[in-house]
């Protein structure tokens, strides 16, 4: 072996030595090495980042290291893709990366990551003639050529004596040649000897049919005498590749990218990597690839992928691919990153978290899913259709739904029998026609009959509901169904028509049979009520090639309302439902009989499941400001309601419009006797508002989150008890007896500590709440690393999840927020959250809404006030001096600027949920003397 520094000048026999720093942000040239190894055509020249001789110098020998990363590019990048990889590695080391609460010490690494040849700065290949489609030219290298090149680097640079386990690191098609290589036994008995103890890919593929169209950036590409055009004599293959960035790359960092591909002749590798794409069955390599993804099946190996979701080549049907081939797999998934991941997001703490996981073995307890807090204990697992079944015979109401009118034009009733009956079919129809446990089935229908019909039969199928919000926009939508990648697709006109324009993935079934030109442009298999006619009559069961569910089978898919960030699909089990319709029972007390009128989204689709007539009053519930008080109050009287379940939104627009009521509907308001609220604070003057329709009623306000629908409960009693408490932040009330929440303390600059404090440790500390709880979720949906950090398992034996939310107890055991973890702001005076200060301000007559953002670096922030006041004719930017002397008066914080905006913007769900972020950056441009622009 050959190891030498890059030096300068470059020698004459070896053009491409020299690496500029000056040229290449984020590079330290002395990662730089040249290694020459024994290929399997002679010896070649090699240029390696590689971090070991550096972390010597810092007195950190073999012994020293935890684990080597061997990272291997794609085409036409080369090893500076992992200069963020390298310089963590580095700083590990000196203990300057953080994993997360409760992570460990980032592991030491070394970092190699050698260009392959003909890329980068490694040695260029004579070339006999350019690069050809077919695959064919001797000259250019092969997949099972760089498989075995990467290991002849590997056995240069690591001695027999290491003892540091090793983990590969591939992106593009540097993934295939690193996962053939972890994955190659063969390749490396007879070469470097290493036995790789864990897999990370970025975006790769490892098999492609052939009637599987090409992914459209490399169709062109690949088109014949285009081939060597666009890749060596241009660099447009090079420019195509760099502008997939998201967001977009500096100019400065592709600049770097391009320093190893400036003329043609140094682009002959890029050409090649191209024309030995595996895309055909008669491709030189397909047999390579063949044996790469079959390795991948029966590998024990463990892997993490780390997938850019808007990546144009790699595309879902590739992840989907390495999930189901690869046992011992896990995903992040980010939606909103491209082709180029390395260079979107930051990938070091999740690839160093996950390869601490693997340094420390499966060592976390086994955390108890089932165990009840409190007195009340959790009562056994029961099926959410237990009810169907019980009641199957009942002529009672099921369900009412006030958004359709039956053939009298009356509102639609439903008993008990005929949903029982109804579910049972459709659940027959979706089994005969191929649906199996464990399908995802994303259900597009508007909550009422129809979704709750298709719901329960998915989920007696052992389906997993994938329930999204309309709140979250097509965008929104979009993104979070190819992320869950349903089989199935059911939904009404809107929602098929969204699955078919957005070629989302999943067989679709509408929900009325539809005529034969409709189920042609929708690509539509069937229908939930033609299944219902033609099964009608037959009576579900489970069967030994399909049983019914296990407790802790996963159930359903629900995505969060994205407003503290991309929507995210929260995992929970039928154990986990089972045990939040018992909870929602006891909250309730739901007896037989019942009636439950939803306003609520979430809450609209469990009357079945808790034994209560569920009423769907005539709005969009995904919209819960439509709910007017006419609405309301015919509801209740269609379903003889005794229970209200609305968002505050909902409640605001039913007092607004409280003038239209007539005597009879005032009277049927008056027979509700529990009112609950939830989805954001309520303020006790709209609660106040709210009893003077409904006088007989309990009018509480549960705390929960879509991770966690109910944690906490307060009622108005309490609400007016606290009234002159100078406590930062909303009351939510006292712990359920089924919870516990502990509290996890910030410091300085708002980061959440280790450690956890209950009872009178946590009292008036501002802090993260974290909660266990039986029907909390049971993790985040393909999002790893997410899952790691928001997960606990050190404390009595539980599962615990850190909830974002920011409080604190008081002295009375009564829990108060503050905000979210995102939202801290970080003055030089110490952390706070922005609740408290938003509701001082939010007191003054003059201010609509407000929101309180920091703007500078974390730890000197300056605290900034931003406020929608009352007067529209207040012009946008810096407020006028009396309004800001007004807003500063009212708390007690240093406010540093008011700025005013026409609208704050908030989500659409509950539509409360303040944007912080936007904000803080249009208040930081603002600040900058940049343009006022609206929001």
């Amino acid at each position: 072996m050959t190891l030498s520094p890059m030096i300068s000048p470059k020698p004459a026999q070896y053009p491409h030595s020299v690496l500029d720093p000056l040229q290449l942000p984020g590079w330290d040239p002395r990662w730089s090495q040249i290694v020459e190894a024994e290929t399997c055509d002679g010896t070649r020249q090699f240029h390696v980042l590689d971090t070991g001789p550096m972390l010597a110098d810092r007195g950190i020998g073999p012994d020293d290291i935890d684990a080597i990363v061997i990272a291997v590019h794609g085409n036409p990048t080369w090893s500076y893709l992992w200069r963020h990889i390298a310089q963590a590695g580095l700083e590990a080391a000196q203990g300057n990366v953080e994993l997360g609460p409760g992570a460990g010490r980032a592991p030491v690494i070394r970092v190699i990551a050698p260009d392959q040849l003909d890329m980068g700065f490694s040695e260029r290949l004579e070339h006999t003639s350019l690069p050809s489609a077919a695959g064919s030219s001797s000259s250019y290298r092969t997949l099972e050529q760089r498989i075995y090149d990467l290991d002849a680097v590997v056995a240069e640079l690591i001695s027999d004596s290491n003892k540091a386990p090793v983990f590969s690191l591939g992106h593009d098609w540097g993934g295939i040649i690193s996962l053939g290589w972890a994955t190659d036994a063969d390749v490396r008995s007879s070469g470097s000897g290493v036995e790789p103890s864990g897999m990370i890919s970025l975006n790769t593929a490892v098999w492609h049919e052939e009637s599987d169209p090409i992914p459209a950036p490399l169709q062109a590409a690949l088109a014949g005498p285009v081939l060597s055009g666009s890749t060596v004599v241009t660099p447009a293959f090079l420019d195509t590749t760099l502008a997939l960035g998201q967001p977009a790359l500096a100019k400065d960092i592709k600049t770097a990218y391009k320093a190893p591909y400036r003329g043609r002749q140094d682009r002959g590798g890029i050409g090649g990597f191209v024309a030995d794409i595996p895309a055909t069955e008669s491709h030189r390599s397909r047999n390579a690839l063949r044996k790469v993804a079959n390795q991948l099946s029966s590998t024990e190996k463990p892997a993490l992928l780390l997938w850019g979701a808007k990546d144009p080549v790699f595309l879902d049907r590739y992840q989907h691919d390495l999930l189901q081939r690869i046992d011992d797999v896990v995903i992040h998934r980010y939606n909103t990153a491209g082709h180029l991941l390395a260079e979107d997001r930051d990938i070091s703490v999740p690839v160093l978290g996950w390869i601490r996981q693997q340094l420390d073995g499966d060592n976390r307890p086994t955390p108890d899913l089932t165990a009840a807090r409190g007195s009340e204990a959790v009562g056994d697992y029961s099926p959410l259709w237990s009810f169907l079944d019980q009641w199957s015979e009942s002529s009672t109401k099921a369900m009412v739904d006030m958004t359709i009118n039956d053939a009298h034009g009356k509102p639609f009733e439903v008993t008990w029998a005929k949903l029982s009956s109804m579910v049972d079919a459709i659940a027959v129809g979706f089994r005969e026609n191929g649906m199996r446990p464990g399908d995802r089935v994303s259900m597009l229908v508007e909550p009422g009959r129809d979704l709750t019909a298709a719901l329960y039969a998915v989920l007696r199928v052992g389906g997993v509901a994938v329930v999204t919000d309309a709140g979250l926009g097509v965008d929104g939508m979009t993104r979070a169904i190819r992320s869950a990648a349903p089989q199935w697709i059911i939904g009404q006109t809107p929602g098929l028509s969204l699955a078919r324009i957005g070629n989302l993935p999943g067989k679709r079934l509408s929900v009325k049979t539809m005529d034969p030109i409709a189920r042609r442009v929708l690509g539509l298999s069937g229908s939930i009520y033609g299944f219902a006619s033609t099964y009608a009559g037959q009576q579900y069961g489970p069967t030994a090639e399909q049983p019914d569910p296990n407790p802790t089978d996963d159930a359903a898919i629900l995505f969060t309302s994205g407003s503290t960030g991309p929507a995210k699909g929260v995992r929970y089990t039928h154990q986990k439902l089972s045990a939040l319709t018992q909870r929602l029972q006891h909250t309730l007390h739901v007896e037989p009989g019942s009636s439950l009128l939803a306003g609520f989204a979430p809450f609209a689709l469990l009357g079945p499941a808790i034994g209560a007539t569920s009423v769907t009053p005539n709005m969009s519930v995904t919209k819960p400001a439509t709910l007017t008080a006419k609405s309301l109050a015919q509801a209740a009287i269609a379903g003889d309601t005794t229970m209200i379940f609305a968002s505050p939104a909902a409640l605001r627009n039913v007092v607004d419009t409280a003038h239209e009521l007539n005597t009879e509907q005032r009277t049927a308001l008056e027979q509700i006797s529990m009112l609950l609220s939830a989805g954001a604070p309520v303020p006790v003057p709209l609660m106040n508002e709210v009893l003077e329709l409904v006088p007989n009623a309990e009018f509480h306000s549960p705390y929960g989150m879509t991770e966690s629908l109910l944690i906490s409960d307060i009622d108005h009693h309490t609400q007016h008890a606290i009234a002159g408490r100078d406590d930062r932040g909303v009351c939510v009330g006292k712990p359920l007896d089924v919870a516990r929440v502990a509290m996890a303390p910030l410091d300085f600059l708002g980061r959440s500590s280790d450690e956890l404090f209950e009872g009178d440790n946590a009292v008036n500390k501002l802090a993260e709440i974290v909660i266990s709880t039986p029907h909390m979720l049971a993790g985040y949906d393909k999002l790893y690393n997410t899952n790691r950090q928001t997960r606990v398992d050190s404390v009595d034996g539980l599962q615990w999840h850190r909830t974002g939310d920011i409080g604190h107890f008081d002295e009375h055991g009564r829990l108060w927020i503050e905000g979210r973890t995102q939202h801290i702001v970080t003055p030089s005076t110490g952390a706070f959250g922005p609740g408290g200060p938003e509701d001082d301000i939010q007191r003054l007559p003059s201010i609509n809404r407000v929101a309180i953002v920091g703007v500078g670096p974390v730890g000197t922030q300056a605290i900034v006030a931003v406020v929608e006041p009352h007067d529209g004719d207040i012009k946008p930017g810096l407020a006028p001096s009396a309004l800001s002397d007004d807003v500063r008066a009212a708390t007690d914080i240093d406010i540093a600027a008011v700025l005013v905006t026409h609208r704050v913007p908030v989500d659409i769900r509950h539509n409360s949920k303040i944007n912080r972020p936007l904000l803080a950056e249009w208040a930081e441009k603002v600040l900058a003397g940049g343009k006022v622009t609206a929001l």
